[in-house]
């Protein structure tokens, strides 16, 4: 795993505010984040053995997230700390719906090099897990790093290098970072719409889209299967994203076809959606229940 890991300080609001107004918040709260923070304890959560790349701070924040990383089992011997550089922070806020939007101020994730990257045994991983809150060279590197599968959640939305597309095994994106890879600019709505931009993507065979309350699709060379989301009563979506691609890698790496994989990362959204915070939403793997072939993962991890 290569990412971002960030402290995410969440204010809920009834209502998101309009340009310029002010509105007021209940109580904050404050919880470890970061997509790649988040991807890595979704996958140790659901079973695979986990280490992570990335930055802090040598800040107390950067000690907590360090923290909370290695309780959940999450090897954190690549995790570096960068003296005078702040930890990661994301400013979240979430209305009555669940809904959020993020600012993030990357901090040491920013900091994140292709030496530091290459540095770490990622060439002895079952998977690798990336996505695009730490620098683009430092992704293509892990990429290019890799000897098992690679899965890419290009988020933030990002086009994304021929050579780092061309080393891509799964590609995660949501309508609008599709939209962006497809250079587009307007999201699809419908499933034709989606298949037509996944088709006219250079790169992976395999691309699972990410559609919010309408699942997900997964296309995998000729076939396309729509899987849709479980109905759950959505306290905060936050995290939600990176869980599906946990368990996405998880199921992959265990032998699982795409359409099984994509099912079972829904089911793990599903259960996030239904909890407050990042990292403390993302569920076990009893919690989620075995993939169709039930197979565990392979001993040299994510």
């Amino acid at each position: 795993m290569v990412g971002s890991v960030n402290l995410d300080v969440v204010v809920p609001v009834e209502r998101h505010p309009r340009l310029g107004e002010t509105v007021i918040g209940g109580d904050h709260y404050r919880a470890a984040g970061g997509k790649g923070a988040n991807q890595a304890v979704a996958c140790a959560r659901l079973g695979a053995p986990t280490r992570f790349v990335g930055c802090v701070g040598d800040d107390e924040v950067g000690a907590t997230l360090a923290s909370a990383l290695s309780d959940d089992a999450v090897d954190v011997t690549h995790l570096t700390s960068l003296a005078g550089v702040p930890s990661g922070l994301a400013l979240i806020v979430v209305d009555g719906t669940g809904e959020n939007t993020i600012v993030v101020s990357p901090g040491a994730n920013a900091r994140l090099t292709s030496e530091q990257v290459t540095a770490a045994p990622l060439a002895e991983a079952a998977a690798v897990l990336l996505q695009l809150e730490v620098p683009m060279p430092a992704v293509v590197a892990a990429a290019s790093a890799a000897r098992g599968l690679v899965v890419v959640n290009p988020a933030p939305a990002a086009s994304l290098p021929d050579e780092l597309l061309a080393g891509t095994d799964v590609l995660v994106p949501n309508r609008g970072e599709l939209a962006v890879l497809a250079g587009v600019s307007t999201e699809p709505t419908t499933a034709d719409e989606v298949v037509d931009l996944v088709r006219g993507l250079r790169g992976p065979r395999q691309v699972v889209v990410t559609l919010g309350s309408d699942g997900a699709l997964a296309v995998d060379g000729p076939t396309v299967t729509t899987v849709p989301a479980i109905e759950v009563e959505a306290i905060d979506t936050t995290a939600a994203g990176d869980s599906f691609c946990g368990a996405l890698t998880v199921a992959l790496i265990e032998g699982a076809a795409l359409a099984d994989a994509t099912r079972w990362a829904a089911r793990a959204a599903a259960l996030t959606v239904t909890r407050k915070g990042a990292q403390p939403s993302l569920p076990t793997r009893d919690e989620v229940a075995e993939p169709a072939d039930g197979r565990r993962a392979r001993s040299a991890g994510i």
